[in-house]
């Protein structure tokens, strides 16, 4: 596995990827048969996970813990016969599971037709335009739904015009009920309208050794990623928010940002730092709870294995909501949050109205 390509590609600067949350395994048609297991391409996956995890984990011994694991069930025999890939692929993320829990570790079974071709972080094709739907609800009340944050010009685009044309807003609602993660690019362009401050919004870790390995995977020049001190063994910045030059009314509008069970990874991300810095209230279910980041890379010829290398934190508290999720402030089931929010902003007639008429 070319560890430098994964990591430089999922956790680069604020411009790319950086809360890279791995790619939903790809469902087999009902036709179609599952991929065959080939036990050669399993033992070099398993190997070549095993040093990843050991060298790169987030948490040190606990990547140890892994690699020891791994290895012990290679060498007994436990990796050495499955039905398929699929199965194979299953078995090793659960025994990866019961060794330490992380919302991001698996590994899984890399199409054929993928292998070798550039993903989005979030699992979708990397040109697509992530933003679903944006528009006026009503008077004054902006929406914009996001299915994900792949950081491409496409959904960055779509992002600065809806800012554009709602720059008077006085309720904007940001809707991340089903949004499974990517980077930091499109929240970025928010933070710069709606904070009228510098603000200290979350705390990333990385480990030392990753960096020293295969260089920063950040731009040690963007202020929105300020370097701290930190623990000896890790490397510490704050993510930041840096009003734009030129702020729109925005500045001052209610936000309300609509969660569920599914805002996973840096969905989790902005909602943690909204909540934090009380820019906006949380309306919906508590968060997926995946805090660690990292990046996706080949193991073996057929499979691929997210790796995190960081985890992102309330530099309040030290806490992360990785297991637990971000709380919201207002909890209702994820599909009445957005009639909760409306009712907040005052409008009437709920969402199924609103979003009829949406303009």
């Amino acid at each position: 596995m070319h560890l430098k390509s994964l990591i430089m590609a999922s956790v680069a600067c604020v411009s790319m990827p950086l809360l890279a949350q791995a790619a939903p395994p790809a469902k087999p048609s009902a036709v179609a048969p599952k991929p065959a297991f080939d036990k050669a391409d399993a033992e070099a996956a398993v190997t070549e996970l095993a040093t990843a995890l050991e060298e790169s984990f987030v948490f040190p011994d606990a990547g140890k813990k892994y690699a020891a694991m791994l290895r012990a069930n290679l060498a007994s025999g436990a990796y050495a016969s499955f039905a398929d890939a699929p199965a194979f692929a299953d078995k090793v993320t659960r025994d990866l599971q019961a060794v330490h829990k992380d919302g991001h570790l698996r590994l899984q079974v890399m199409p054929a037709e993928q292998r070798g071709q550039a993903q989005a972080p979030n699992g979708g094709p990397p040109t697509a335009n992530d933003v679903t739907k944006a528009g006026w609800l009503a008077p004054g009340v902006a929406y914009i739904d996001f299915d994900g944050f792949p950081g491409n010009e496409a959904t960055l685009a779509e992002v600065r015009k809806f800012l554009d044309t709602h720059k008077d807003a006085k309720h904007l609602i940001i809707d991340a009920r089903h949004n499974g993660g990517g980077g930091l690019a499109e929240m970025n362009l928010i933070f710069e309208q709606i904070f009228t401050k510098p603000t200290t919004l979350v705390t990333m870790d990385i480990r030392q050794a990753v960096e020293e390995k295969h260089g920063t995977p950040f731009d040690p020049n963007d202020p929105l990623m300020r370097k701290v001190s930190g623990p000896a063994t890790i490397v510490r910045r704050e993510h930041v928010a840096v009003p734009a030059a030129k702020q729109s009314e925005l500045r001052d509008a209610k936000v309300y940002l609509l969660t569920s069970k599914k805002t996973f990874s840096a969905a989790e991300h902005l909602s943690l730092a909204l909540k934090r810095t009380k820019r906006a209230t949380l309306i919906g279910e508590a968060t997926g709870g995946g805090a660690h980041f990292g990046g996706m890379g080949p193991m073996g010829k057929g499979y691929a294995a997210f790796v995190p290398v960081g985890r992102t934190f309330d530099p309040d508290t030290g806490q992360s909501w990785e297991g637990t999720g971000v709380a919201p402030d207002v909890a209702v089931p994820a599909d009445k949050a957005l009639d909760e929010a409306l009712k907040l902003a005052g409008v009437q007639g709920g969402a199924q109205a609103a979003l009829g008429s949406l303009k």
